[in-house]
């Protein structure tokens, strides 16, 4: 299937690891343009010679959560070309007690789960607006809809992206421009597998029956009982940023195993 992608210019935030460089990936090979983007120039720029085989890659370190450096981000990414595809997958997340999580704590995960997306959205959108065709997609979780009681600041910040999604998307209406959310359930990724690791340790168990037990202990409700692969949800942003997704907007596309039982 050609999802009319070739020679679209796509931006991926927090796209050295995880989801989001496995979403670069995935738009290379549909014949997609793409900027990389994480706060480590080497990570960056090792990424980026990694999938240079796949296509044309473009390289912008910055840390996003800080209002100069994305600014100049922006700048960068512009003098690149118009961009066609914004993708805001930059977060992170922490397991610990609500209790104590400081209010400096509380303060960066907003800064970087939700105004790092905020800050590319005010810019680029009102272009895509002016140019009638584009496509937003901002990585939220099924945290958002089904908070985790052990990751509370991370959930609120992942609910505040599918409402920021489903409010700028109606700033499209009757455009060719769209705004969706994509709510991915647990993935598979390097900061997954590190931690996973460490709680197997911590449990003196080995680390395949403590990833199995999981499912069947803390997310019972699962339908997939057992971790998505960042490819697997890759392909879902690629598909919605595609021009064959054309009549979805303002949805919260869950692709988290059916852990949320809901219609």
């Amino acid at each position: 299937m050609d999802l009319q992608l070739k020679n679209k210019l796509v931006i991926v935030t927090g796209s050295t690891a995880g989801i989001g460089k496995a979403a670069a990936k995935a738009f290379l090979e549909e014949g997609a343009t793409v900027i990389i983007n994480g706060r480590s120039s080497e990570k960056v720029s090792a990424v980026v010679e990694e999938l240079s085989s796949f296509g044309t890659v473009h390289g912008i370190a910055a840390d996003l959560a800080n209002q100069d450096e994305s600014k100049s981000f922006v700048e960068k990414a512009s003098d690149i070309g118009e961009v066609d595809v914004l993708v805001n997958n930059l977060g992170f997340f922490e397991v610990k007690d609500f209790t104590e999580v400081s209010d400096e704590e509380w303060l960066r995960y907003f800064e970087v789960n939700v105004m790092s997306a905020v800050r590319l959205c005010r810019h680029f959108l009102p272009l895509m607006l002016k140019r009638d065709s584009g496509r937003i997609l901002n990585l939220a979780s099924e945290a958002g809809v089904k908070p985790l009681p052990q990751m509370i600041p991370y959930s609120m910040t992942k609910t505040a992206l599918i409402s920021l999604s489903r409010g700028l998307a109606e700033m499209t209406k009757g455009t060719n421009v769209t705004v969706n959310s994509v709510l991915p359930g647990p993935t598979w990724t390097e900061g997954v597998e590190n931690y996973m690791k460490g709680a197997a340790q911590a449990a003196n168990e080995e680390l395949d029956t403590f990833v199995k037990d999981y499912f069947k202990v803390n997310e019972p409700t699962s339908l997939l009982q057992r971790y998505a692969t960042a490819k697997e949800v890759a392909s879902t942003i690629v598909y919605l940023a595609s021009g064959k997704a054309s009549a979805i907007n303002g949805s919260a596309q869950r692709v988290e195993g059916g852990i949320i039982r809901s219609l």
